[in-house]
């Protein structure tokens, strides 16, 4: 697999996502609203090294851009030539029930537009099932103040299963959540919904980029979880 191309690569999720692009001898496009607030991304490179271990890339390259991740337009301009797409964008000052489903659309819509017919796209534990069924969400004393955006995120993957698209997409999310200061162990599995599970965001990486060099998972939201 050729050119990768990052949206929402600003963040925690997406920055280790081009990372590990690059550490597999990608060129990588990377997508965030405003270029000059990430000034870091664009010192990736085949030489740099990875925060925390000291090892130098392989030779991939990153290009950073300005985009809206609900603008097909413009998902379609910057996609053209890319063989595959990761989608990790979020807009905390949008209502979330609104921005995920319309980041959805915009992305199979313009990847399609754009020839681009895999798509990874970064979800959230919430709203997957534990292993009796429940969705993690609805489980006793999980937290409920940020159900809004637990349901826009849900919103999104409905908004996924339902187009008719040649978009062959998944949905990988932590199992539970992140574990925000972990290595990368290079180990990481499959796993229902629980909120003690934990994988870091350098293996979550790994399993978004093997989602693309070896597709295993078509059109559903599966979790991981350090393994």
């Amino acid at each position: 697999m050729g050119d990768v191309i990052v949206f929402g690569a600003g963040g925690r999720a997406g920055r280790a996502a081009v990372r590990e692009a690059l550490r597999r001898g990608r060129r990588v496009t990377a997508v965030v609203r405003d270029p000059a607030r990430h000034p870091g991304l664009g010192a990736y490179g085949p030489t740099a090294p990875e925060a925390g271990s000291g090892a130098a890339f392989k030779g991939g390259a990153v290009r950073v851009v300005a985009g809206d991740v609900t603008d097909a337009g413009r998902i379609a301009e910057l996609a053209a030539g890319h063989d595959a797409a990761i989608g990790t964008a979020a807009d905390l000052a949008a209502p979330p029930g609104e921005f995920f489903p319309a980041a959805a659309r915009a992305l199979l819509d313009g990847l399609g537009r754009a020839g681009v017919r895999r798509l990874v796209v970064v979800g959230l534990a919430s709203v997957l099932e534990t292993a009796s069924g429940t969705l993690l969400m609805d489980t006793p004393g999980y937290p409920g103040e940020y159900r809004a955006f637990f349901l826009g995120h849900a919103a999104g993957d409905e908004a996924l299963r339902s187009a008719d698209t040649p978009i062959d997409w998944v949905v990988l999310s932590p199992a539970g959540d992140f574990d925000h200061d972990g290595d990368r162990t290079g180990r990481y599995r499959a796993a229902p919904a629980d909120a003690d599970s934990r994988i870091s965001y350098a293996d979550f990486a790994i399993a978004l980029l093997d989602e693309i060099d070896e597709p295993r998972h078509h059109r559903v939201h599966l979790g991981v979880e350090t393994g």
